[in-house]
């Protein structure tokens, strides 16, 4: 779809006199990446092959053309927003021409490059909730890691690796909420017609109602200071603990850097720390959680995004009695 840079539509007010920007907030991952523009991507990113073969793999641009396609059959009468796209892991080369240049001397055009890793999400503004009050938009997008695939087999038919995610985004913080039903980890697409199968099953199978009843539910239930502290304390342990002693535990994905930035916002963040008394609702932990995701490489950002979800709501499990939590327990 050549046209996808024209289709994709700026979203208009949804009030009168509120204006809402093109495209969407690029700060929903910033660790090692850089926001970039759909075109560059379209015309100035090369595309990977398998060396073996010299067949190309499905490009970033094909990915989000992919995405963007049922977007718009799916959301016929609502607005989408211009995909916001980042990018990390330069991958350089130069043609044959230039081979023996220095790179000081290198002419732009005889230059290469695509990324090893990107991600993008596009946002719909006509399709909302408010939790807590927070404004939350529904969101669709995608990651493609490249070095996630066996690029070196001889075979070209072998799946390649994309992340598919519907959810939702907190306007307040630009943090993504998805769920595991808003997730799909594919690894078996060799090709543009499964990818889009693949994308239209996620969106038909996604359930907004259950997912904004879900997140709505955590402001319900509140953490004490000390429970908070023992939650945070165990996260920490479970990567040190025995084999055999963390299984059947639900792991935490996020490394002690960002469990500490956690900690530190309990205090500290203006939107979501704690309560006077010191107790935090676990929609408010939630966003500490996905907040410190933020600093996440892309090839690992949707699982440890799930993963937050996951784990705030067996704690909702725990506090409210339907099931014991190693965390709390």
């Amino acid at each position: 779809m050549d046209t996808l840079l024209n289709t994709i539509m700026p979203a208009p007010a949804i009030e009168a006199g509120v204006a809402l920007p093109n495209q969407s907030n690029q700060s929903f991952i910033v660790a090692n990446t850089k926001s970039i523009e759909l075109a560059e991507v379209r015309d100035t990113h090369i595309i990977p092959v398998f060396p073996a073969t010299n067949e190309p793999l499905i490009s970033h641009y094909q990915l989000i053309e992919s995405v963007a396609d049922i977007v718009l059959q799916e959301f016929p009468m609502d607005r989408i927003m211009e995909p916001s796209i980042r990018v990390s892991h330069p991958i350089k080369g130069r043609i044959p021409e230039a081979k023996h240049k220095k790179a000081s001397e290198l002419e732009p055009w005889e230059e290469t490059l695509y990324y090893e890793r990107m991600m993008f999400t596009m946002e719909i503004p006509t399709i909302t909730s408010d939790v807590a009050g927070n404004q939350l938009s529904l969101s669709i997008g995608a990651v493609k890691a490249y070095n996630l695939d066996n690029v070196y087999s001889k075979r070209t038919n072998m799946g390649q690796q994309f992340k598919l995610f519907i959810g939702f985004q907190n306007r307040v913080c630009t943090n993504l909420c998805v769920s595991t039903d808003g997730f799909l980890h594919e690894t078996q697409i060799t090709s543009i017609g499964q990818l889009q199968y693949a994308i239209r099953h996620l969106i038909q199978q996604y359930r907004i109602e259950d997912d904004v009843k879900q997140l709505s539910s955590l402001e319900k239930v509140h953490l004490t200071e000390t429970q908070f502290a023992q939650v945070m304390g165990r996260a920490r342990m479970f990567k040190h603990l025995p084999e055999g002693d963390s299984s059947g535990i639900l792991p935490i994905l996020l490394g002690d850097q960002q469990l500490g930035m956690v900690v530190k916002n309990y205090y500290e963040d203006y939107n979501f720390s704690r309560s006077r008394d010191g107790s935090i609702s676990l929609w408010r932990m939630h966003n500490l959680l996905t907040g410190a995701n933020k600093s996440t490489y892309i090839d690992q950002f949707l699982d440890r995004a799930v993963n937050a979800t996951d784990f705030v709501v067996e704690l909702t499990k725990d506090i409210t009695g339907s099931k014991q939590s190693w965390y709390l327990g």
